[in-house]
C-alpha cells in the first residue's frame, strides 16, 4: 500500500468525506460513520503498522474509539461490501473475477477462525486466519469486491464429533463473538457462494473466472462454474488425471443377453495432465 502524507490527506479531505459517506451510508449512527472515516484515514496514512493502536496514535485520537467500532459496534458489513463493489465496478470495468485466498498470520489463538493452517503470505503452515475473496479485475486494476472468512472445522462445534472439542469450539466462538451462521464450509464453496451473490443479488455482470490450482484442482468447483454458465481459466496440478478428447466420453459395450447389462466405461485408463500435455507437445 502506498502511504499518503498528512498534507495530502488534508487536501483530499472533502473527497474522502464524500467517498466514505457513500460507502458507509448503511451504518446506522453518525458516530459510527465518523469513526469509520477516521479508520479509513488511518489505513491510507503513513506508518507501517495498520493495526488499531498505532493508527489511533498517529491520528491523535482515543484508541477506544477504534476498539469499540471494530469489536463491538453492530453494523451490516455485507451492505458495505455491496456498496463498494457496485459503485466501483463501473469505474474499473472488470473483465474477470479472480478467485483467491489470503492468509493472515496471527500470534495468538483468540481471533475468530484462527487455526494452524497453510498461509500463502508466508508460504508455510502456521497460525493464521484465511480469507477467501472475489476480485474485480482488469489488466491494470483490481478490487477485492467480496470476501469471506474461512471457518476451520476446529471452530465449528456442529462439525465436531468429539464432545470435548465441540464444547471448546463453542467457548471460542462465544469469546470471539462469531455469528451463529458462520460455519465450516470449504473454500471453493465459499467462492461459489460469493459469485452467486456478486452476479445475482448485487447485479454485477457475469464474467469469466480466473483462479489458481487450489480451486482449479477441485472438480466440484469447476462443475459449479459450468452449472452457472461461467467461463473460467483455472490452473491445475499436472498430477490430476483426465482422458484425451477422443476418449473422454464413456462407451457402453453391447449387451449380450446374459448377466447384468453393461455400464458405460472409458475405453482406456486416464493419464495425468502432465502426460497429456507432453503428448500434445511432442
Amino acid at each position: 500500500m502506498i502511504a499518503i502524507t498528512p498534507y495530502e490527506i488534508h487536501q483530499m479531505q472533502p473527497r474522502l468525506l464524500e467517498f466514505t459517506g457513500q460507502m458507509l451510508a448503511s451504518l446506522a449512527r453518525k458516530d459510527q460513520r465518523a469513526t469509520a472515516e477516521r479508520y479509513v484515514r488511518g489505513l491510507l496514512g503513513e506508518g507501517r503498522r495498520k493495526s488499531m493502536q498505532p493508527m489511533a496514535d498517529r491520528l491523535g485520537i482515543d484508541y477506544q474509539q477504534f476498539q469499540q467500532f471494530i469489536t463491538s459496534s453492530t453494523w451490516d458489513y455485507t451492505a458495505v461490501r455491496r456498496t463498494l463493489a457496485t459503485r466501483t465496478a463501473p469505474m474499473i470495468k472488470p473483465v474477470a473475477y479472480v478467485v483467491d485466498d489470503t492468509g493472515l498470520p496471527k500470534d495468538g489463538d483468540a481471533s475468530a477462525c484462527v487455526a494452524h493452517q497453510y498461509c500463502g503470505q508466508l508460504g508455510k503452515t502456521t497460525n493464521c486466519q484465511v480469507a477467501v475473496s472475489i476480485h474485480l479485475a482488469t489488466d491494470t486494476a483490481s478490487l477485492a469486491g467480496n470476501w469471506r472468512l474461512f471457518c476451520p472445522t476446529s471452530w465449528d462445534d456442529r462439525a465436531l464429533t468429539d464432545p470435548a472439542k465441540a464444547e471448546a469450539a463453542r467457548r471460542r466462538r462465544e469469546k470471539a463473538k462469531l455469528p451463529d451462521e458462520v460455519r465450516h464450509r470449504e473454500k471453493w464453496r465459499l467462492a461459489l457462494d460469493m459469485l452467486d451473490e456478486t452476479t445475482g443479488t448485487w447485479g454485477l455482470p457475469r464474467l469469466p473466472v480466473v483462479t489458481d490450482s487450489g480451486y482449479g484442482d477441485v472438480t466440484a468447483f469447476r462443475l459449479g462454474l459450468d452449472a452457472r454458465g461461467l467461463g473460467y481459466v483455472a490452473a491445475v496440478s499436472p498430477t490430476l488425471t483426465a482422458h484425451p478428447p477422443a476418449e473422454a466420453t464413456p462407451v457402453t459395450p453391447p449387451y449380450t443377453g446374459r448377466g447384468r447389462r453393461p455400464t458405460p466405461r472409458y475405453r482406456a485408463k486416464a493419464a495425468t495432465l502432465g502426460e497429456l500435455a507432453l503428448a500434445v507437445g511432442g
